[in-house]
């Protein structure tokens, strides 16, 4: 295959080439190629460009249904990307606790002194590479206001916080921009709610 048919497959994958920094998720060969027909067949795309930064918290909204994680897993898998994500550590047992481990999961303890933000902090501050995933509403239902964890986590592990968004009428998942976190979160939140403002989930958007 020469340079010019290689450019030409990247510009039609349904979604982007990783940068060097970004964490991979060791996917074989034919998960990924099975993850990209999915994505061909339901016509759907990531669109933009990951910052090659080694470390961020990555935050995706509108959060309004399952499908969310089916498409959103189906391109993680696409690229081969590693995130991480939260979840109690009271179901990490047995089988489980392997398959959870496996797709990114991170137990946390929710009674532990400083909460769930400082534990996923210090593993960001500890980690060479890790990209930490949530959605900031918290729920699928619509809220008026977003949680404070990831700001929390972004700014006691010094790491940017990435924008992306679901767009269902257009079937794709942007990728939005990258910003520092200053000491007023509600400040921040300004500039974030309006960046997502035109978009719109499968049942709802984020305003």
């Amino acid at each position: 295959m020469n340079a010019t048919t290689a450019k030409a497959r990247a510009a039609d994958a349904p979604v982007p080439v990783l940068p060097p920094n970004a964490p991979r998720g060791g996917t074989a060969p034919l998960w990924r190629r099975v993850a990209t027909a999915i994505l061909r067949l339901g016509r759907w795309r990531m669109e933009g460009e990951w910052p090659d930064e080694p470390r961020l918290v990555v935050i995706a909204a509108p959060h309004s249904s399952a499908w969310d994680a089916v498409w959103g897993f189906a391109m993680l898998l696409a690229m081969d990307l590693g995130v991480v994500f939260m979840a109690k550590k009271e179901i990490f047992v047995g089988p489980l606790a392997w398959y959870m481990r496996r797709m990114g999961g991170l137990p946390v303890d929710r009674a532990a002194p400083g909460g769930v933000a400082d534990q996923v902090a210090t593993r960001l501050r500890e980690a060479d590479r890790m990209w930490f995933v949530l959605a900031p509403e918290g729920t699928r239902r619509r809220v008026d206001k977003w949680k404070t964890g990831f700001w929390k986590i972004a700014r006691a592990a010094d790491v940017p916080v990435l924008c992306v968004a679901f767009d269902y009428p257009n079937r794709c998942v942007r990728i939005g921009p990258l910003m520092r976190c200053s000491e007023d979160f509600d400040v921040d939140m300004v500039g974030i709610r309006a960046w997502y403002r035109p978009f719109m989930g499968k049942n709802r958007g984020t305003v």
